[in-house]
């Protein structure tokens, strides 16, 4: 797992659902299953995409990961000099790299956080755009690149205040699940379509 915030986990709680991020909810329904897993994650929070590139990705490699969980792009899109084209270059140098290495790559869309309870108006339509471009150019990569995603950005749940965290820029726990579940069942049909060429 490398990338920002996103990839760390950082959310709130939310009541009826475990304090476990969506990452770590990964890795623990697939080491129920595998219990030799070992697991990494690199996500540190408000990290832009070419630091994710220039300081996660040479460690997360010589991890030699069977699957590898990339969510960049939400500290680029915060801070000053936001450039969509530039952020998604850098992602995609990314994939690739795994890709290169054998490795399964999982990409994400974000949640729309235009709808987070705290989010000025004022500010809304501009997160929206910005979210909703973020998401396209991923699902982009993914698509050129034939690697796995998980699109959270057009979910139902997107809608509903109770996903978002009071800072308003990432989930509740609630968030949090719903996302691993996305990416489980994503990983789960990839893996029977593997299964079945075999």
């Amino acid at each position: 797992m490398l990338g920002d915030s996103i990839a760390e986990g950082l959310g709130d709680p939310a009541p009826g659902y475990r304090d476990q991020p969506w990452c770590d909810r990964i890795a623990a329904e697939l080491t129920r299953h595998r219990p030799e897993l070992a697991y990494l994650n690199l996500g540190k929070s408000m990290t832009r995409s070419v630091a994710v590139r220039s300081g996660q990705l040479p460690e997360a490699l010589a991890f030699a990961p069977d699957l590898a969980l990339v969510a960049c792009g939400s500290a680029d899109m915060l801070l000053p000099g936001y450039d969509p084209a530039r952020a998604e270059r850098e992602l995609r140098a990314i994939v690739t790299a795994f890709a290169g290495q054998g490795c399964d790559v999982m990409t994400v869309g974000l949640f729309d956080g235009s709808y987070a309870q705290n989010i000025p108006k004022l500010f809304m339509a501009s997160r929206r755009k910005r979210i909703h471009e973020s998401s396209r150019r991923t699902k982009q990569v993914a698509e050129d690149l034939g690697t796995l995603h998980v699109e959270l950005t057009w979910h139902p749940a997107s809608k509903d205040a109770d996903i978002y965290s009071q800072d308003p820029r990432h989930g509740t726990m609630r968030g949090h699940a719903i996302a691993a579940a996305e990416a489980i069942r994503v990983l789960g049909a990839h893996l029977d379509a593997q299964a079945a060429r075999e």
